[in-house]
């Protein structure tokens, strides 16, 4: 079976959401989700999740998935509020024990937030099994990015999350705690040995610095013949110099200090303080 993939563009952090679903069953499955959030003024809202909202209920779907790639850095994920209005399980790839563990110690709330999964509903590992409808499905572990990033492959669409990006724009950094550019590589040739006509959906585009439109969608033959990173014959040695250079020119993502407080949480805001207030924590001289 084929599986329909609807893409849903968030401009302002240039993320691309899918709604990803089985014709035949009506069963759903949505990808990196998106809240919404201004950080001059610290409120979130639901515009970008409201459209997978609609969608989901316009289109007759019964979600049975809501599923991350990896812990965003650059958007704070919707996981929740779509599992309150349309159900579904929440699920992650296992390495996101490792990313709490990190992250659970630099903001400092090891003791709010269990470094063990129990915030998603399902962990999955490496080459599990994962459906939607009659469209089987499996878990492809890719990290290199982050320790918990996975591809979904659902028949011949795979959903990559930030490890690949366009041919023209190359790959995901490799600088964050935990990260790797030696396992991004590797990483990178699992997706690049899936069958040539498989298409994959990137989870960000920014239009090659503004010279295109923005764009989510290849396959792994293009990928193989045209990306600027990881095309056929680029050596490992070769993309880690590559990757570990242009990663050392790269700031900080505007968003990640709210995200991925959020994001270990499964898509929680912190939990109320005395006064009935979620706050997020600035690290000081750390980042």
């Amino acid at each position: 079976m084929t599986a329909k993939v609807d893409g849903f563009l968030d401009p302002t952090t240039n993320s691309i959401s899918y709604v990803v679903s089985d014709p035949e069953t009506t069963r759903a499955a949505i990808i990196d989700p998106v809240l919404d959030f201004d950080p001059e003024a610290g409120r979130t809202t639901t515009g970008s999740a409201d459209k997978l909202v609609a969608a989901v209920e316009s289109g007759g779907l019964h979600l049975e998935w809501i599923l991350e790639t990896h812990v965003h850095a650059d958007h704070l994920s919707a996981a929740q509020y779509l599992r309150e209005r349309l159900g579904g399980r929440t699920a992650i790839g296992t390495g996101v024990v490792e990313v709490q563990k990190t992250f659970g110690a630099l903001f400092n709330v090891e003791r709010e937030v269990a470094a063990d999964g129990s915030q998603f509903d399902r962990l999955l590992a490496d080459g599990e099994a994962v459906s939607i409808g009659s469209i089987a499905g499996r878990v492809l572990s890719t990290p290199g990015h982050t320790p918990a990033c996975s591809c979904y492959v659902f028949g011949d669409a795979a959903f990559v999350g930030d490890t690949l990006f366009m041919p023209d724009s190359g790959t995901a950094r490799a600088d964050f705690p935990g990260a790797s550019a030696g396992k991004l590589y590797d990483s990178l040739q699992r997706i690049l040995a899936l069958p040539p006509e498989t298409r994959l959906f990137m989870c960000h585009d920014y239009g090659a610095g503004g010279q295109r439109e923005i764009a989510w969608e290849s396959t792994v033959a293009e990928q193989r013949r045209s990306n600027i990173h990881c095309r056929d014959g680029i050596s490992r040695e070769s993309f880690m110099a590559t990757r570990q250079a242009r990663d050392a020119e790269l700031p900080v993502p505007r968003l990640m200090v709210p995200a991925v407080q959020v994001n270990i949480r499964g898509g929680r805001l912190p939990p109320p303080e005395r006064n009935g207030t979620a706050y997020l924590k600035v690290p000081i001289n750390v980042l």
